[in-house]
């Protein structure tokens, strides 16, 4: 019987076929073996195409399958980077039986610089299938998840592809503790700040130019919430970010919005609402009365799905922690 003070500790040899793609897949200095060393508290000794992996037996075995899965999908063309070995160890953690080639080689768009958006986690895979299958999906989660870059990479596919003439981008103008009168400039100049963000996944998707040129043309429209009222919006990809702001009367606006061909996403996160009162949020009040219609998805996100540096989920999980703190010590009393 295994002494549970002492776990037991492994070694396993991988043997690779191609020393050239296994140096690709190591990194420079072998910086990507490192970083799986870390992350997964195991030591790699690499060796031309050989690699022997030492540790605690399941930790051995998840940055095996890590390690084999990544020069698999090397082998099919597919560009592996550091980043992939901390996803691909997030996904095969949460599941040991998932298959890393059918998430990461699942294309999405290709970008102006050639990069390919692809998910990089199971939610997120789930989230791009379930935008494909429903007319209305909603996108719920934590900063950093890829709510709204995915969504947007969806939408300039569908538009280069003829699925839908025109993208519809909006957010609700929420003064989050910063006054709207306040700022310089005009009404446009005053909502650009709060538009931002889709300007600039935008402009990764096509190219500076190329999405300002599609804005003049009106193929693309990016405008406040408010701005969509009394319209029908035929043939379009529809995103509403930072849906936690809108009231329960602004969601019901845009949702009966959509007309006949269009297919719309609504992203947001419910630990983000600076409404002044949270609890007339449009996106929690959608959640629970349309969860069950036909035609509409709900995908949900954790800190698990981070795509961004490291330290935001850690920053996630501390606010987390704190805020489950403050609420049972609130319920003590």
């Amino acid at each position: 019987m295994q002494d549970k003070n002492n776990p037991k500790k492994i070694s396993r040899e991988l043997h690779f076929g191609d020393n050239t793609r296994a140096s690709l897949i190591y990194g420079e200095l072998n910086r990507n073996l490192l970083l799986l060393e870390k992350s997964s508290g195991v030591t790699i000794n690499a060796r031309g195409a050989d690699v022997t992996i030492s540790g605690l037996a399941h930790s051995v075995e998840l940055a095996a399958k890590v390690l084999e899965q990544l020069y698999d999908l090397s082998a099919q063309g597919f560009a592996v980077y550091s980043t992939d070995f901390a996803f691909g160890l997030r996904v095969l953690e949460a599941n040991p039986a998932a298959q890393l080639a059918k998430i990461f080689l699942d294309k999405v768009y290709i970008t102006a610089q050639n990069r390919v958006v692809s998910p990089r986690t199971q939610n997120q895979k789930l989230y791009i299938d379930a935008i494909r299958q429903n007319d209305i999906v909603f996108g719920i989660g934590p900063a950093g998840t890829g709510k709204t870059y995915l969504a947007v990479a969806m939408a300039v596919a569908a538009l280069t592809t003829g699925q839908v003439r025109s993208i519809i981008l909006t957010r609700p103008a929420i003064e989050a503790g910063e006054k709207l009168g306040f700022l310089p400039g005009d009404l446009a100049q005053k909502i650009n700040p709060y538009l931002r963000p889709l300007y600039d996944a935008l402009n990764d998707m096509l190219g500076n130019e190329k999405s300002e040129a599609l804005i003049e043309e009106g193929i693309i429209e990016i405008a406040p919430l408010a701005f969509m009222r009394g319209r029908t919006l035929n043939n379009a990809f529809i995103i509403l970010d930072e849906a936690q702001n809108t009231t329960q009367e602004q969601m019901k606006m845009f949702l009966t919005r959509i007309g006949f061909d269009s297919q719309a996403v609504v992203t947001g996160d419910i630990t983000q609402i600076d409404l002044p009162d949270p609890k007339r949020s449009g996106l929690i009040h959608s959640r629970n009365i349309l969860r069950h219609l036909e035609g509409i998805a709900f995908s949900t996100f954790t800190r698990i799905d981070v795509v961004r540096h490291p330290l935001v989920q850690k920053i996630i999980q501390a606010y987390d922690k704190k805020t489950v703190k403050r609420e049972k010590t609130s319920d003590d009393h």
